[in-house]
């Protein structure tokens, strides 16, 4: 149910080229490939990036189907970003007006630009967690923030926060849809009527859904508590995260076409 959709935190194990790189590779090229669709202006940039994504997307060997059932949820916000920018951002060939209101050539081109970045955004991202397990996931992040540590950052301690934060977001909804299930079996009427009735009817879950995530909270603290856990000072790995040449081909890649996005956008 509510699992299915949502991507964030879960990990699709397969054997695929993006799977096999660094997990810092793939930090580092996600935030350049959000900041490149925010510097893109034009729609010859824009379906660059969106090939980028599908190539990527292709050669993670996770299924369209798959990806696509958790970004439903996500289109909603799209299409909903995609109509307030077509009514409110101001252009000069009007198609429409009424009032304040107005549909312009310029706003159903920017509209559709937002929709699109947004989009391409959350399924980029979701391919970092998609493709990363939590532990490389933790790793990377450590060494990528262990310069900070300079400064008295506790690089380690925010990595294993952002770790167990996304580790935690399926098993939250896990135990939301059985929840779900328990009060639909006692016939509750979940999710049924009309949209506000829907919403209004998950608001008493909200309470048995907090209770479980603080017991499920606890119950993490005092397993890494009995471990003897006390941060990332002089902590090994059992794994090391190696750096291999295809990892700095693929960031050379995404820094050229940040770089060519740059210029494209300072020449147009």
């Amino acid at each position: 149910m509510f699992k299915e959709k949502l991507l964030i935190g879960q990990y699709y194990a397969v054997a695929s080229p993006v799977h096999r790189l660094d997990a810092r590779c793939k930090i580092i090229v996600t935030l350049i490939y959000m900041i490149t669709l925010f510097i893109a202006n034009n729609w010859l940039a824009w379906a660059t990036l969106a090939i980028v994504f599908l190539l990527a997307l292709f050669l993670s060997r996770v299924p369209l189907k798959s990806l696509w059932r958790g970004l439903k949820v996500m289109a909603i916000f799209c299409i909903i970003t995609v109509v307030i920018n077509i009514f409110v951002y101001p252009g000069e060939h009007i198609l429409w007006s009424w009032r304040v209101l107005s549909i312009s050539t310029e706003g159903i081109s920017h509209g559709l630009a937002m929709g699109l970045r947004l989009l391409l955004l959350v399924a980029f991202a979701s391919l970092l967690t998609l493709t990363t397990t939590p532990l490389a996931l933790t790793d990377g992040l450590e060494d990528l923030m262990r310069p900070l540590e300079r400064i008295h950052v506790p690089a380690h301690e925010i990595a294993m926060m952002t770790s167990i934060a996304l580790r935690f977001v399926p098993t939250i909804l896990e135990e939301f849809d059985h929840i779900v299930l328990a009060q639909k079996a006692r016939g509750a009427k979940i999710g049924e009527g009309k949209l506000i009735q829907r919403l209004m009817s998950f608001i008493p879950l909200m309470v048995p859904l907090f209770v479980a995530a603080f017991r499920r909270a606890d119950d993490l603290a005092q397993a890494m508590e009995a471990k003897c856990y006390r941060g990332g000072k002089g902590r090994t790995r059992w794994k090391v995260s190696v750096w291999h040449r295809y990892d700095t081909l693929v960031l050379a890649f995404f820094i050229l076409l940040m770089a060519a996005a740059i210029v494209c956008r300072s020449i147009m």
